[in-house]
């Protein structure tokens, strides 16, 4: 039997999200500054993490989640284009940078770290980028505070931070679409149609039955020779993004139809189109900062529970910004499977500064559908979540440990 803990279960008598008339998910694509940005910021975090495991035998204090995104400028053309002013990141925060070893102050190569780390991450992401030339990454990763850093020398972590995580579960078919588009579009679709760039965001509008997919994404000019050619592959992407999207819904939702409205900011007539070297936007007037985008769930869900933290970059050892929201999403999926299909789960948990982080201030979790207090089955539900919540924050480390390991998406 697991240790009482500060877990509430409640049966909310609502309509689920799903099966209201309007629903809007968004998700912002790797290539998307915000997203850049993340990704930076996470890179360092594990960069970091497998560092300070080789040095000191474990992982140390450290919060990179203020990586920057200064946009360049650049000249897309048909055929090709040029980068006339590189792109700057400016990756800051806090990090151990020495330790105490046998009386001796031993330094160690955080920003050599952070850096080799992220060059490997631009290399492998974003294949049109050059890293010698297109971008400039500026590290200022100062020592973290006695008050911070003093959380880890207890035996049993302590959080760093009065803060709060949010998840839900299950997704819907909104939820589906959204998120299995952008990564379809920068996937297997990249076979088919190489013009397509990394920057692509994706916007699903549901209104009853009809979904309407507004899809942004940025085309590499070299694969491009002229309007002619834009235009033949537009077309192209539409019918190969409905098809894929039709299998989503197909296989998540209950006949939905789907519309698809691609790169609505053209405007052939007047010559526009939307063109990059790169086929990222922040080589041209987009900025990024981490946290403005997708929360851990890679997803934005105005009309479910959202936390504002940052995920991408906090430490996932005494952090709740970042394993709060990890498990909540983690408790929420596990609950949602063992309750009814059309229930939607949320999930919240609370933390205190220098508290241990496998026992919050407070978990709630909310089981919302219509008529469901007076389900005959919501007694055995609560106990099951009750059960899965206590469990998971009695091995809290093993989130930790996926996300040390890149096991758990953060954007």
């Amino acid at each position: 039997m697991v240790a009482k803990k500060n877990i509430y279960v409640n049966g909310i008598d609502q309509v689920p999200v799903p099966l209201r008339q309007i629903e809007i998910v968004e998700r912002k694509g790797i290539g998307h500054p915000d997203s850049v940005a993340d990704g930076v910021a996470e890179t360092v975090s594990e960069a970091l993490c497998a560092m300070y495991k080789d040095k000191v035998g474990h992982v140390l204090h450290h919060n990179t989640d203020q990586t920057e995104v200064v946009a360049g400028i650049s000249a897309p053309a048909f055929g090709g284009g040029e980068i006339i002013k590189p792109v700057y990141v400016l990756m800051d925060g806090r990090a151990t940078t020495y330790i105490e070893k046998d009386g001796k102050t031993e330094s160690l190569p955080v920003e050599s770290t952070a850096l080799k780390g992220v060059r490997n991450y631009l290399k492998k992401t974003y294949p049109h980028l050059d890293i010698d030339s297109d971008i400039i990454l500026d590290t200022k990763l100062g020592m973290g505070s006695d008050d911070l850093t003093g959380v880890y020398k207890a035996s049993n972590y302590l959080s760093n931070d009065t803060s709060f995580g949010v998840g839900f579960a299950p997704f819907s078919v909104t939820d589906q679409l959204t998120l299995k588009t952008e990564e379809y579009i920068n996937g297997v679709m990249k076979k088919a149609i190489p013009a397509a760039g990394q920057d692509v965001k994706v916007m699903c509008s549901r209104v009853g039955k009809d979904i309407t997919m507004t899809v942004c994404c940025a085309m590499v000019d070299k694969f491009v020779d002229d309007a002619q050619a834009y235009q033949s592959i537009i077309e192209e992407m539409k019918g190969l993004v409905v098809e894929n999207g039709n299998k989503i819904i197909d296989k998540y939702g209950a006949g939905e139809n789907l519309k698809l409205d691609l790169n609505t900011g053209d405007d052939y007539e007047r010559g526009v189109y939307y063109l990059t070297v790169t086929g990222l936007s922040q080589e041209m007037g987009d900025d990024g900062s981490v946290g403005r985008g997708n929360r851990c769930n890679g997803l934005i869900t105005p009309f479910r529970p959202m936390s504002m933290e940052a995920t991408s970059g906090k430490n996932p050892i005494t952090h709740v910004g970042k394993i709060y929201n990890v498990l909540s999403t983690i408790i929420a999926q596990d609950v949602a499977k063992k309750v009814k299909a059309d229930a939607e789960i949320h999930v919240r948990l609370l933390s205190q500064i220098g508290h241990t982080i496998s026992d919050p201030l407070n978990a709630n979790i909310d089981i919302i559908n219509t008529g469901v207090t007076d389900s005959p089955k919501l007694n055995k539900w609560k106990d099951e979540a009750y059960e899965i919540a206590a469990d998971w924050l009695d091995n809290i480390d093993k989130v930790s440990e996926k996300i040390i390991n890149g096991k758990i998406r953060t954007f």
